[in-house]
């Protein structure tokens, strides 16, 4: 289990943007699908909090994002194949550190039904200390494109970050965080 303040930067990606920062990569994207929860009313969305099983391969992770004054705090459990299926299939909730979190916010890991998955392709490289990500999501027939980057400093990270976009010629975009558009999506449905 880790429990961390997440402070990000974001901006979404014309597809020729991200075509280019792409090429300037040594390395190739990894996939992982991000399996999103909330409860039939919606009480994780309402307290600004949300919460997903994610899969890169054989690796799992239940992470719940909650709101911090600066970012996002993190709290993430590690999951074995047998967990994580039992958690897609609504069956045993068996990641402890999230499930007293949850519990702290109201929320019983009893109430929560899947909400839909969201699969990312990101391409993660240091840069000026920090961690750079280069994102391309699909969901519901949606593609779209993003720039983050993760730092430890809010007012650092953000001079930095504007930086390096004027430096890339990429106008500033506001980019909400990937449930919320997975969400905006499936509301259109």
């Amino acid at each position: 289990m880790t429990k961390e303040l997440e402070i990000e930067f974001k901006n979404m990606l014309t597809k020729e943007e991200y075509s280019k920062l792409l090429a300037e990569q040594k390395t190739a994207p990894i996939s992982q699908t991000n399996h999103y929860f909330d409860t039939a009313d919606f009480q994780l969305r309402d307290q600004k909090a949300a919460l997903r099983l994610r899969s890169i391969g054989s690796r799992f992770e239940c992470t719940l994002k909650t709101p911090a004054a600066s970012g996002n705090y993190e709290t993430t459990d590690a999951l074995n194949q047998d967990q994580a299926s039992a958690m897609l299939e609504l069956g045993q909730f068996n990641a402890p550190e999230v499930s007293a979190e949850l519990e702290r916010l109201g929320v019983s890991p009893s109430d929560l039904v899947p909400i839909g998955s969201l699969t990312t392709h990101p391409l993660a490289d240091a840069y000026d200390g920090r961690l750079l990500v280069l994102y391309h999501s699909e969901y519901l027939g949606v593609e779209d494109y993003e720039l983050e980057y993760e730092v430890t400093d809010e007012a650092s990270g953000k001079r930095i970050f504007i930086s390096l976009l004027e430096e890339k010629h990429i106008p500033l975009r506001p980019a909400d965080k990937k449930i919320a558009r997975f969400m905006k999506a499936a509301s259109k449905r």
